[in-house]
């Protein structure tokens, strides 16, 4: 089972970095604002970097890695991947199941 960390957004960009088995359920809590507390008060529902990993303990030394970084290491790591910041996820709720 592959394991996911991965960095949530909003419109002002404000930046949320989780781990988790299950990338797409965990996206779609957030984007329903199923999850109390952070992610949901300032409304992170948009999936904008994610890496995959095989064990959870690779994932979340990686989280951890990436919780380190100061904010324009993590904006310079999205914008690598994603330079228009645009949700990665955003066609998975017409595809979920």
């Amino acid at each position: 089972m592959p394991y996911y960390v991965y960095i949530m957004s909003n419109r002002t960009r404000t930046i949320y970095t989780g781990v988790t088995s299950n990338l797409e359920g965990r996206v779609m809590q957030h984007k329903a604002k199923q999850i109390e507390g952070f992610t949901k008060k300032y409304s992170i529902t948009q999936l904008v970097y994610y890496e995959e990993f095989p064990t959870a303990l690779e994932a979340i030394a990686r989280e951890k890695q990436l919780k380190s970084f100061r904010r324009a290491k993590k904006v310079n790591l999205i914008k690598g991947l994603n330079p228009k910041w645009q949700d990665l996820a955003e066609d998975w709720e017409t595809n979920a199941p």
